[in-house]
């Protein structure tokens, strides 16, 4: 498992943590927007959770529909959800707790 994150991927990732299981990709949004008001398009957080499954650090599923909208979503696609690897937290604390510091000068 990389131990490198970038900016966005450690916002997602808090994002996810503050979330809980099995979040998707609009609460991400509107959380990075909400907590780290920082304003993400629906293609730039998926994209990022997609680079964040494919560093090991979290997975996806396919979800139940939601209910709104007739149980489908407007596309008609189920919902992806996410969860975050149990492995990938001790890497997310340790980038936090030492990597980040040491990066940015501190």
């Amino acid at each position: 498992m990389p131990d490198n994150l970038g900016e966005l991927e450690q916002l997602v990732m808090l994002a996810l943590l503050r979330l809980g299981e099995d979040a998707y990709g609009i609460p991400v949004q509107q959380e990075l927007a909400r907590v780290a008001r920082r304003r993400a398009t629906f293609a730039t957080v998926y994209s990022t959770l997609q680079r964040l499954e494919s560093k090991g650090f979290v997975k996806s599923r396919i979800g139940d529909p939601t209910p709104e909208r007739g149980g489908r979503r407007m596309t008609g696609r189920d919902r992806t959800l996410i969860s975050v690897v149990v492995a990938a937290l001790v890497v997310a604390a340790a980038w936090f707790l030492v990597l980040a510091p040491q990066r940015h000068g501190a």
